[in-house]
């Protein structure tokens, strides 16, 4: 790279958002319902025959997506989840705010996703669910795990980047028991934040549907627009506010209609990653195995601390100077104080998770980048081994 060229500022992500979005909240805004009404239920609809769901529930964030799954097949105090050790703290979180136990596995140091062995070794009669995270927007092997578990353990998606990927031609969020999407700025298709809930089980999916809306036995939709104005609702369930805007709603419809171009680009991009840095002998690169639809919610490498020419947390310096924002993928929740503190975890205890939490880093890749970017971020990671 030449010396003197003004540093650029690449974003390890954007949303991209812009005229359409900013003209679809007009309606509500002019209309005057702005909570959860007319927009949602057509964002609803949309993302269920997306994602080849009978029923999809738009709610505040993926975080209270999962509670909202959790809660909704009745987990709580006495039983135990599940989780990856590799995810975003949310994951764990949402099974202790039901008052269960997480009971952390290991992940693998290939694909980042939940290792089956080590699933079915903490299987034990207190287990009610897993949950599967389709991280960076692979989905784990869902199949596979459903082998190892019992027919009465659930199978929570937590899809949070993977709307509109696949595994073995089904979309993620149909695959499991009950799947969770956000839809935070970070991932493909955004309405700020906001997540949606999906499931094929009627039954599940008209309890959540009560319990997101405070537990009442009838909705707002029916309490204004039906012909009895004194009527209020019953609450027959401990509910909660997890409604989602109509002004999110109305991005969310014009994001979805855009969803599967973006991740067509980002899989395009992900591609000429892959052929510009495949010589780089300490960098492994993603992949999506054959059959699966990638999401591509990010670009994670994993940094061979034995090759590499520098420690990982130098490289990622080094390209912050350059203007190239990188990230860790994400972290191991079992290292983190709360968790350790609480539950007396050591980093050795997972150790693919404690490798993934210290060598992986996430580079640039998203929609708004030009192919100037991609250009750039190759010759500056190329740079670093010269």
């Amino acid at each position: 790279m030449s010396v003197g060229k003004p540093v650029r500022n690449i974003a390890i992500s954007l949303p991209s958002t812009g005229e359409e979005e900013w003209q679809a909240v007009r309606e509500p805004l002019m209309s005057g319902w702005l909570t959860q009404g007319p927009k949602v239920a057509a964002f609803e609809k949309m993302f269920a025959e997306r994602h080849q769901v009978a029923h999809a529930l738009a709610v505040t964030s993926c975080t209270t997506g999962l509670h909202l799954a959790l809660a909704g097949l009745g987990i709580g105090p006495g039983d135990e989840v599940i989780v990856p050790a590799f995810t975003w703290v949310a994951t764990a979180n949402a099974v202790l705010y039901c008052g269960a136990t997480p009971v952390f596995v290991d992940v693998s140091r290939e694909n980042f996703n939940l290792d089956i062995p080590a699933v079915a070794a903490k299987v034990t009669p207190r287990t009610r669910a897993v949950i599967a995270v389709h991280l960076f927007g692979l989905c784990a092997d869902i199949d596979a795990l459903r082998a190892v578990l019992p027919d009465s353990v659930a199978i929570v998606e937590d899809a949070a980047c993977a709307a509109g990927a696949a595994w073995a031609g089904r979309p993620a969020g149909s695959l499991g028991t009950v799947g969770v999407f956000s839809f935070h700025p970070r991932k493909s298709v955004t309405t700020g934040e906001g997540g949606m809930v999906t499931t094929q089980d009627a039954e599940l999916a008209e309890r959540m549907n009560q319990m997101r809306n405070h537990g009442a036995t009838i909705s707002e939709e029916q309490r204004h627009h039906g012909p009895r104005p004194w009527l209020l609702p019953d609450f027959d369930l401990l509910g909660y506010n997890y409604r989602m805007t109509d002004l999110q709603g109305a991005v969310g419809v014009v994001q979805l209609g855009k969803l599967d171009a973006f991740i067509d680009e980002r899989a395009r991009w992900a591609e000429f990653y892959r052929e510009a840095l495949s010589g780089i002998e300490w960098l492994r690169l993603p992949q999506a195995p054959v059959g699966a639809r990638h999401g591509w919610q990010s670009y994670v490498t994993w940094v061979d601390p034995q090759r590499a020419p520098l420690p990982r947390n130098e490289i990622m310096q080094r390209l912050q100077a350059m203007g190239i924002a990188t990230r860790p993928g994400t972290h191991a929740v079992h290292m983190l104080n709360y968790y350790s503190d609480r539950f007396g975890y050591r980093p050795e205890d997972f150790p693919a998770a404690r490798d993934c939490n210290d060598l992986t880093m996430a580079i640039p890749l998203h929609n708004r980048m030009s192919a100037d970017d991609y250009q750039y971020v190759v010759d500056a990671i190329l740079g670093l081994s010269r």
